[in-house]
């Protein structure tokens, strides 16, 4: 197996009305593998990936991405978000501004922060994000307003937006929970596809056990901030996914 991605090591955090997200949580992802955290609302799934990205700092643990510690500086965060993109459940687009633009700030991490507010991107920049518009099929949209658009296409946007960064991982936080049934199939379908096709990792938080087994190399189960099993998606019992989501699981 190549060296990991991704170590995530006995990480632990509590927010400050005490509830306790993560309780020495660890798991790995190699390159190019792509992996699903499944588990109750409140297992703490949330919480991992944003201790991943920095958007949360750990109260205990240690995080290590491409072979280095993740420290907890303003320029070393820059850095490793460069790295690491986020697609979220919401989407997170600014609704006013076009789909161009959108995917622009992107390339944001890129710029001296005395620019950032400026929202002026080089040539390349746009090169860049016209090629990841591309990627999603969302091209042809490129001057609509974000507001014009689909669940689904705004999420193909968000999908956009990661990919202009030109990362070595892609984080997926519920991304497909807001979309009905079919269109996040077909939205999930087409985001694992371009992970595949770019020879990313992606780790993805899924509320849905079915998606996670159709497109994932290896299922993570978490339960109370620990990772209570892991496995490949034939591997996941109805035994199993009982010892995740408790005896109601129904399947």
């Amino acid at each position: 197996m190549p060296e990991a991605l991704l170590k995530v090591d006995n990480i632990a955090h509590a927010y400050p009305d005490g509830t306790k997200a993560l309780r020495g949580l660890s798991l790995e992802l190699a390159p190019g593998e792509i992996v699903s955290i499944i588990g109750l609302s409140g297992a703490g799934k949330s919480t991992l990936l944003r201790c991943i990205n920095g958007l949360v700092r750990p109260q205990a643990g240690v995080v290590t991405f491409a072979g280095k510690q993740v420290a907890w500086d303003a320029r070393s965060l820059r850095l490793l978000r460069r790295d690491i993109g986020m697609v979220f459940q919401h989407f997170n687009l600014i609704s006013n501004l076009s789909v161009l633009t959108n995917v622009l700030l992107g390339r944001l991490g890129y710029q001296p922060s005395w620019m950032q507010p400026f929202y002026r991107f080089s040539a390349l920049d746009r090169d860049i994000a016209a090629s990841a518009l591309d990627k999603v099929g969302m091209l042809r949209e490129w001057h609509k307003r974000a507001s014009e658009l689909s669940g689904g296409q705004q999420q193909r946007v968000g999908v956009a937006r990661a990919l202009a960064q030109e990362p070595k991982l892609l984080l997926a936080d519920e991304p497909v929970s807001s979309l009905d049934p079919l269109t996040a199939d077909i939205v999930l379908g087409h985001f694992v596809e371009i992970v595949r096709g770019e020879g990313l990792a992606a780790l993805m938080n899924l509320h849905t056990v079915e998606l996670a087994r159709k497109y994932s190399d290896r299922m993570v189960g978490v339960r109370e901030g620990r990772a209570a099993w892991e496995g490949k998606p034939a591997e996941a019992t109805t035994e199993i996914l009982k010892s995740i989501y408790g005896d109601e699981y129904a399947g």
